[in-house]
């Protein structure tokens, strides 16, 4: 903290206020929650005063500084800002204005995202359960003691941390923009490639050059059980990160015995599988089989045949969205009839190893930028405390 600024109490510069007004059940409620972390004030939901314990809420207004009693100990204060003014929150928020003008509400509420002040917020919390039930009360919210400029250098401090916090957001999301065109020439090239091949080469059935298959139903015997020879393969062996395509083990395994007993289906390495059934399905998820395994019926697979690389149906099947293959309203499912019926370009096995090249490099530069964009984006994730630190130095 700056040696040259006075040092307050918030009681000095601040005042509680309460606009209590009676619960009436019929009135509709604004209210408000504090995100964590210095993330402000939010509209956590509208509900009509049934619907509410509370007999008593209080009305907030533009520029009140407000702060979750519960949550304190994780950053949760902020500001009151216009579009808030008017909504209610509980006894749990503490409220306070000014006093006397000699304090900015938005100086303060950046006071309030410095890790040593939330450390002395910590420190004076009670309660019998950590994160849970710990509340910081309004006397020892009080009793803080904050380094305090006149109130000119207070908002010329905050023009400059919003102005640098400004840089930072325009930095990230243009890391973030640059990513997703990446992406989408990605997608854009598949689909050329896709649309040139059928133009050479012409499109056929996928029921003449690759068998569709069907999962098992799992018992529950069998779960959990490891070190077996094939894996059983469910959705959830699917939720791998997005540029891991192979599937390379499972939750549960069977042996030859259970393979026997169960009549399971053994299927090979290279077969593409996805989700069949339900809200699975929207993720999209496909992947393909790196040693031959089994799975159950909330799975379908596709086993290319000698005229497919396991690799280009792959991509193939990256080129559309699955819910384009769901038929039913009750219970989404993706419709075997209309996987077979799918139209795909089967270009010469040389041509098709020559696309999958072109794409996996792209792909590979892809995630490299993703990667990279990452690492900025931690980066400039670290300026701004670093900001903050300079700031109530008086170094900005």
């Amino acid at each position: 903290m700056s040696n040259n600024w006075p040092v307050v109490k918030l009681g000095d510069v601040l005042t509680h206020v309460e606009r209590t007004e009676q619960v009436d059940p019929t009135r509709e409620y604004r209210l408000l929650g504090v995100r964590l972390d210095g993330g402000g004030a939010f509209l956590r939901e509208t509900i009509v005063g049934a619907q509410t314990a509370a007999t008593k809420l209080s009305r907030v207004a533009e520029g009140d500084f407000i702060y979750s009693r519960l949550f304190a100990c994780r950053g949760a204060f902020g500001v009151v800002t216009p579009e808030l003014s008017g909504c209610y929150v509980s006894s749990e928020f503490p409220t306070f204005v000014p006093r006397d003008g000699r304090v900015d509400i938005n100086f303060l509420q950046y006071w309030f995202r410095l890790g040593n002040v939330i450390d002395r917020v910590n420190q004076d919390c009670t309660g019998s359960t950590p994160l849970t039930r710990n509340r910081f009360k309004e006397n020892f919210f009080l009793a803080l003691e904050i380094p305090l400029p006149p109130l000119a250098e207070q908002r010329r401090v905050v023009a400059r941390i919003e102005e640098l916090a400004a840089q930072i957001g325009e930095a990230r999301a243009l890391r973030a923009q640059a990513a997703e065109e990446a992406e989408a020439l990605t997608k854009s090239t598949l689909s050329q490639e896709l649309t040139a091949a059928a133009k050479k080469y012409g499109v056929q059935p996928m029921a003449e050059v690759a068998t569709c298959a069907a999962g098992f139903g799992f018992p529950k015997q069998h779960q959990g059980r490891t070190g077996l020879k094939y894996p059983f393969v469910k959705v959830s062996d699917m939720n791998l990160p997005k540029n891991q395509r192979a599937i390379t083990s499972a939750q549960n395994w069977v042996d030859d015995d259970d393979v026997r007993e169960l009549k399971l289906k053994i299927y090979p390495v290279g077969t593409v599988i996805f989700p069949k059934i339900g809200g699975a399905i929207a993720t999209n998820k496909r992947r393909v089989l790196s040693l031959p395994a089994t799975f159950d019926n909330n799975v379908m697979g596709l086993i290319p045949s000698d005229k497919l690389l396991s690799e280009y149906l792959f991509a193939f099947m990256q080129s559309f969205d699955l819910t384009e293959l769901q038929a039913g309203t009750s219970v989404p499912a993706i419709s075997q009839g209309r996987v077979k019926a799918l139209k795909i370009p089967v270009p010469p096995l040389a041509e098709q190893r020559k696309i999958v090249a072109e794409l996996d490099a792209l792909q590979a530069k892809v995630d490299a930028l993703k990667r990279l964009q990452a690492e900025t984006a931690a980066e400039l994730d670290a300026l701004l405390p670093s900001i903050l630190i300079k700031a109530f130095k008086g170094e900005l």
